[in-house]
């Protein structure tokens, strides 16, 4: 048997909202191999966006959800696959709690102090019963099984904090994913790691120590498109386009269904307040729109602007 983990992220651009942070941990027969993987799920699971009712799509989280086409899609996927890891759908606080235990703790943002959100979003996205359980048996029938899902939701006083520690944004990338590996990552099995490549870097063995117990680390290649390495019985690999791997892409995904989710609420928080305020995704261009209209409310109350503005 051999452990995957699939390690993606949602909401690095933006300057308002959380940077979140997913891993997902399956079991697979050793003989894994990520086209055949693909190719044995394809009668529930589709690459592309053209499924029927009894198939969800799975891929990069960028081509599942389309802001012109709600998050319905994405919701639809999401609800299967957390079923697979035994949690099923019904707000928002319990969906943060399944994923990170540890969210919670004076994150500074109102807009998520006894948040109320019910889940999924799109009621009417349809779901059959039977599709869950036709999802579960074609893992299994691959040899696939999900052992967990993890993230990191990482608040905006904590991405300052980081910032200030650090003076890089793809170095707080790669040092809190790994983190997030450290917590699930058993040195004793056989294990694959894929992550997608953080910005421009190439080496990540020095990293990997800081995570390490002292393992010695192969570098086995280091370029643009892939850094492969090993430890002990594990080989990470750095690459891009990761979400080719079937892990990566759940991981891509869940992470997406958590930032929009958030941020769902973030802009009710304000819309509430100025009805006429058009909500934002929080990228950088229209963050400052948004930062503009919700300023002076927020000196207000009281909000330090680290707890709720990216400075990068």
């Amino acid at each position: 048997m051999t452990t995957l983990i699939g390690i993606d992220e949602a909401g690095f651009g933006p300057n308002l909202g959380p940077l979140v942070i997913t891993a997902s941990v399956w079991e697979i027969d050793d003989d894994y191999d990520p086209e055949l993987l693909w190719e044995s799920l394809t009668p529930t699971i589709s690459q592309s966006g053209k499924v029927g009712p009894n198939q969800i799509h799975v891929a990069d989280s960028k081509e599942v959800h389309q802001s012109s086409k709600g998050i319905g899609p994405l919701e639809r996927s999401v609800r299967v696959l957390l079923d697979a890891a035994e949690h099923s759908l019904s707000d928002w606080n319990s969906l943060t709690q399944f994923l990170d235990p540890h969210y919670g703790e004076s994150t500074g943002e109102p807009w998520y102090d006894d948040a109320e959100l019910a889940l999924p979003m799109e009621q009417n996205a349809e779901v059959s019963e039977s599709l869950p359980a036709d999802v579960f048996s074609a893992c299994k029938n691959a040899g696939l099984k999900l052992r967990t899902v993890r993230a990191q939701i990482v608040t905006t006083r904590q991405f300052n904090r980081c910032i200030e520690l650090w003076d890089s944004k793809s170095l707080l990338l790669s040092r809190l994913s790994l983190q997030l590996l450290d917590s699930l990552w058993n040195r004793d099995e056989k294990t694959l790691i894929v992550c997608d490549k953080h910005g421009a870097r190439n080496r990540y063995d020095a990293l990997i120590d800081e995570i390490g117990d002292g393992d010695f680390i192969f570098r086995l290649e280091e370029g643009k498109s892939i850094s492969r390495y090993k430890v002990e019985n594990s080989e990470l690999r750095f690459q891009m386009q990761a979400e080719s791997h079937f892990p990566v892409a759940v991981s891509s995904m869940i992470a997406k269904y958590l930032r929009e989710t958030s941020m769902e609420l973030f802009n009710q928080f304000w819309t509430t307040r100025f009805p006429q305020l058009k909500p934002t995704k929080g990228y950088p261009q229209d963050a400052k729109r948004f930062r503009a209209e919700i300023e002076a409310e927020c000196q207000s109350l009281g909000l330090a602007e680290s707890d709720w503005w990216r400075c990068r």
